[in-house]
C-alpha cells in the first residue's frame, strides 16, 4: 500500500487519500469526482447524482456526466429529463419539437397534438316556452353533446356543446293543476 493511501476510509470508500478523497469504492457503490473549487475529490455513492448516469464495470462502478442539455440521463445518449429551455423527445433534448408534435410546457416534453372529440348530438328536447310544453304555438327546442377528448394546445378546438332552434307545436291548452 502506498504511504498516502489509507484503508481506514469513511463514506463507502475502499481506499482513499487525505488529499484526493476516495480512490476506490466498496462493492455496489458508484465512484464520482466532485469538484470543490479547483480541486476534485473522489466520493462513493449508492446512486449517481443528478446530471450523471451510472456504469458498472467488473473492477469499478463509475458515474459519468450526462450531455450538457440533459438534467438526468440513463446513458450519455439517452436523456430522461432535460435542462430548462429544452424539450424531451425520444431520449434527446431539443430546443423545439419536431413537425407534428407540440411542446408541453408542463412536462417539458414533445407530445402528439390532440384534437377535440365530441359525442354525437342528443335528440332534440320537447318544444318549450318559458319551461312549459303547452299554451303556446312557437317555442324552442335544444340538444346537447359532450366533450369526449379535450384538445392539446395546438389541437383543433372543441365545437359548441349545445344548440337551440325555433319550433312550432300543435297548440294545446294547459291542463289546470289538480284536475285530470
Amino acid at each position: 500500500v502506498h504511504p498516502n493511501v489509507s484503508q481506514g476510509c469513511q463514506g463507502g470508500c475502499a481506499t482513499c487519500s487525505d488529499y484526493n478523497g476516495c480512490l476506490s469504492c466498496k462493492p455496489r457503490l458508484f465512484f464520482v469526482l466532485e469538484r470543490i473549487g479547483m480541486k476534485q475529490i473522489g466520493v462513493c455513492l449508492s446512486s449517481c447524482p443528478s446530471g450523471y448516469y451510472g456504469t458498472r464495470y467488473p473492477d469499478i462502478n463509475k458515474c459519468a456526466k450526462c450531455k450538457a442539455d440533459c438534467d438526468t440521463c440513463f446513458t450519455r445518449n439517452f436523456c430522461t429529463k432535460c435542462k430548462s429551455g429544452f424539450y424531451l423527445f425520444s431520449g434527446k433534448c431539443l430546443e423545439k419539437c419536431p413537425e407534428g408534435l407540440e411542446a408541453n410546457n408542463h412536462t417539458m416534453e414533445c407530445t402528439s397534438i390532440v384534437h377535440c372529440e365530441a359525442s354525437e348530438w342528443s335528440p332534440w328536447s320537447p318544444c318549450t316556452k318559458r319551461g312549459k310544453t303547452c299554451g303556446f304555438r312557437k317555442g324552442n327546442e335544444v340538444r346537447f353533446r359532450e366533450i369526449l377528448q379535450h384538445p392539446s394546445a395546438r389541437g383543433n378546438p372543441c365545437p359548441a356543446t349545445s344548440e337551440s332552434r325555433k319550433c312550432i307545436v300543435q297548440r294545446k291548452k294547459c291542463q289546470k293543476e289538480g284536475k285530470g
